[in-house]
């Protein structure tokens, strides 16, 4: 190992605590290699321990770099997957005459008089209207179920517009009042930033039969959970790439006052050229209000099992920021390797948690940190690593590492923004 890592790995400034915990929609699919921490059933099919390199034309596809280090990704769907955030296939030509037709004679007859619109008693007519028809199913699980919804223009048939509608489900045993409070806590916190490394989240309505639908913005592509399993590991710049886009994302967000608590490749969409959103904020809490100075502490273990940083296990009250930067490392390790390093930052109940924290602070290190390539980024991964909270890296401090600074990406770099 190169340096005992520590909190100093070039860098800015350290944040201040923080926060609480609402339940969320951590359990609604499995991560990668283990179960979530609650009772929920998922068939998330299990990162393997062992998995070959992914065939060099099978990159070639998904990931072109040229000789000046430039580089563009391209994003597909795959088929094979098990309850990933599914690509919307295009409609075909004559899929959209018809729909065009149907939905150009139902708006014409809404739109006829404004004042119409404004007063309509039907939910699903004011649903309809604004953002048009529910239609193919994106992904769903314990906490409801997320659609494609087609917009048709009134003046162009041909030309439609495409939103993701999240229709939250009414958990066995929960009350009306609770079902909203917890619907509108996530809205709330959701729409409130504005990043383009976060998926927009526009509006919140209910449908006729009650259930609450959030409407957010639609990006064709892949949940990070799906290339891993049918890539195995990333290329560097690759990886690299999406880490840093997912690093600006956290900065952006605990910035704001807001901790995400189930960062996952579940949770991190990859638009079909490489643009990383980060999406479900059915875990999110707002830890610091903008009038407020002080951080709250948070409590309670929430997020699916791989992720959740140790001081979860073991303390009472918790910085969640930290929770943060501990999962986005281990997602990083996850896209390096191909798998997940430990079930479970648990050293008395996971043997191969245990050897990490013991190798880490040998001479040897931990191999699978160990290899890889640059100097720089391996002691970053550590300090990101770090069982104590206090020690791990801010995402800011993260972000301001001269490993990440160098990293070239393949969109607008917002690291200053």
């Amino acid at each position: 190992m190169d340096t005992e890592p520590g909190p100093t790995a070039n860098t800015a400034s350290s944040d201040p605590p923080s926060a609480t915990n609402p339940s969320s929609e951590a359990t609604r699919k499995n991560s990668i290699g283990a179960q979530p921490v609650n009772n929920a059933k998922s068939s998330r099919r299990p990162l393997p321990r062992q998995m070959s390199t992914i065939k060099a034309a099978d990159v070639r596809a998904r990931f072109r770099e040229d000789v000046y280090g430039d580089h563009e990704h391209t994003i597909h769907s795959h088929r094979n997957r098990e309850k990933s955030f599914k690509m919307i296939r295009h409609l075909k030509e004559q899929q959209i005459r018809q729909v065009a037709s149907n939905w150009f004679k139902r708006l014409r007859k809404e739109t006829a008089d404004p004042a119409v619109v404004q007063n309509m008693s039907d939910p699903a007519q004011v649903l309809a209207h604004k953002y048009g028809k529910c239609g193919d199913v994106l992904g769903w699980g314990a906490f409801g179920t997320i659609r494609a919804s087609y917009k048709i223009d009134e003046k162009n048939p041909s030309s439609k517009q495409v939103f993701a509608i999240k229709e939250h489900k009414q958990l066995e045993g929960e009350s009306q009042e609770k079902y909203h409070r917890r619907v509108v806590s996530e809205f709330r916190i959701s729409s409130s930033l504005h990043h383009q490394n976060i998926l927009a989240t526009l509006d919140l309505l209910q449908d006729d039969k009650g259930v609450e639908c959030q409407i957010m913005e639609y990006f064709p592509g892949e949940e990070l959970h799906s290339v891993i399993l049918h890539a195995g590991e990333l290329e560097e710049t690759e990886a690299d790439c999406f880490f840093k886009q997912l690093i600006q994302g956290l900065v952006y967000m605990h910035e704001m006052g807001v901790a995400h608590r189930d960062l996952k490749p579940e949770n991190v969409l990859l638009t079909t050229s490489g643009l990383v959103k980060i999406i479900d904020f059915g875990n999110a809490e707002c830890f610091r209000a903008a009038w407020e100075t002080e951080a709250r502490m948070s409590s309670g273990v929430c997020g699916s099992l791989p992720y959740i940083a140790p001081e979860e296990f073991t303390l009472e009250e918790f910085d969640p920021r930290p929770l943060d930067v501990w999962a986005c490392g281990m997602i990083y390790m996850a896209m390096r390797t191909g798998e997940n390093p430990w079930r479970a930052a648990k050293p008395e109940e996971d043997a191969k948690y245990q050897q990490y924290v013991t190798k880490r602070k040998t001479e040897a290190g931990y191999e699978p940190i160990e290899c890889l390539r640059r100097r720089q980024c391996r002691n970053v991964v550590y300090s990101i690593l770090e069982p104590s909270p206090i020690r791990r890296l801010t995402a800011h401090q993260v972000r301001s590492s001269e490993w990440v600074q160098q990293i070239p990406l393949c969109c607008r770099d917002t690291t200053n923004d």
